[in-house]
């Protein structure tokens, strides 16, 4: 079942939205070559204790850390550790969350790690977070939950194909709902099913997490015996960009956005709703 939320619940993940932005701040900051990925980790607690916010991530499903950290080929849930340093050229997906008051934030970037990226990365990257600003775009009310998936699939689709001959959107991993918990129904593919249907009707007080994964080569990935860390089955590296959206009667807001969405958002002729804490 869908969670309806109220205008004062979402102000509520908007305040959580916005420790997960600063938390997002503070590691791309700390994300240089030479610091591990439990140096990362480490940053963000300090955030989520200075803001007297929650982790969701934490003891998650037995989720050993505070932030997950995917590095060149891991795509989602890396696990934060003192053996993986950075180095320059890598690239590295950050995806954090945190919860006030029972009511949760998510997000999540890529990063580049020092400099001499080769362009198929910085275009990777570009090309997986505009296709997330794509799918946002598509969250209006009366619309489906397709019409984000279609959004999203039709934006990879239409770049041109890199090097590697290909991008490949993951297919075991999507979207979701989120409010109360950090995932609930509904799933959201990054793509079109027909096995799926068009999906629940877009009405206001949904509460979506839209997260494209996008690697160089393969849909599919594989996971480490540690359960957790999720990688591409042919060692291309990927990229993974997601924000959590509320969708009101004024339009969406980016909860996880400084600006609420309104920057990115405007080139789609979508304006966001007011920032419900001015």
């Amino acid at each position: 079942m869908v969670q309806i939320k109220t205008p004062e619940q979402i102000a509520k993940m908007r305040e959580a939205g916005l420790v997960v932005a600063a938390i997002h701040a503070a590691t791309r900051e700390a994300a240089v070559p030479g610091a591990t990925t439990k140096d990362l980790d480490e940053v963000a607690r300090k955030v989520i204790a200075d803001h007297g916010a929650k982790s969701n991530f934490l003891g998650y499903g037995g989720f050993p850390a505070t932030i997950c950290t995917s590095v060149n080929d891991v795509v989602v849930h890396g696990i934060p550790d003192e053996k993986t340093v950075l180095k320059d050229g890598d690239i590295i997906s950050i995806d954090a969350g945190a919860i006030i008051d029972g009511w949760h934030g998510d997000a999540a970037y890529t990063a580049f790690v020092g400099t001499g990226h080769a362009p198929e990365l910085v275009e990777l990257s570009r090309v997986t977070e505009e296709s997330m600003w794509a799918g946002i775009a598509a969250m209006k009310v009366n619309n489906r939950l397709i019409d984000i998936s279609k959004a999203i699939e039709s934006y990879i689709r239409r770049q041109p194909r890199p090097a590697t001959g290909k991008y490949g959107i993951i297919e075991d991993y999507g979207g979701h709902g989120i409010g109360t918990e950090m995932h609930m129904d509904p799933h959201l593919l990054n793509y079109v099913s027909r096995k799926r249907g068009k999906g629940i009707k877009l009405v206001p007080g949904v509460c979506l997490a839209i997260e494209p994964m996008v690697s160089l080569g393969t849909p599919q990935t594989k996971v480490l015996s540690d359960e957790w860390t999720v990688l591409t089955t042919d060692g291309t590296w990927s990229s993974h960009w997601e924000h959590s959206i509320a969708l009101t009667e004024q339009g969406p807001l980016v909860l996880t956005a400084p600006d609420c969405g309104r920057e990115r958002l405007a080139p789609y002729g979508v304006e966001v709703a007011p920032d419900p804490l001015g």
